[in-house]
């Protein structure tokens, strides 16, 4: 079975995956600590994930950091709830879109109305 994490909300966008694990350590060893961040520009989308080697640590870490100040921001510190597994989409636009055609010939393609002045 795999170790529960902590859910770290609020964080500074300045927050880096070392500077978490460090703040976290007062409480118990950290065996991974994440900054979330977003695909496209790198930078952190305010959240992260902590799982301490020792489960017993996370009850310690909600009670005696959440709301604690790090890196300017007062950081939110909840158990985290299992990722909830949704199905994948299909962006291929055949038979399975819903009901729509994949012929773009009557319009001239997609949403966009062609105009005739």
């Amino acid at each position: 079975m795999s170790k529960k994490n902590l859910f770290i909300g609020s964080l500074a966008y300045s927050t880096t995956d070392e500077s978490l694990a460090e703040f976290f350590a007062q409480i118990g060893e950290v065996e991974s600590a994440k900054v979330m961040t977003d695909r496209d520009t790198g930078r952190s989308r305010g959240f992260g994930f902590v799982t301490f080697v020792n489960e017993e640590d996370n009850q310690k870490a909600v009670e005696q950091l959440d709301g604690k100040e790090l890196d300017g921001r007062a950081i939110n510190v909840n158990e985290a709830r299992p990722r909830e597994e949704r199905p994948r989409r299909d962006f291929t636009g055949g038979s399975n879109s819903g009901g729509r055609s994949n012929d773009r010939g009557s319009n001239g393609g997609g949403s966009f109305r062609q105009r005739s002045w």
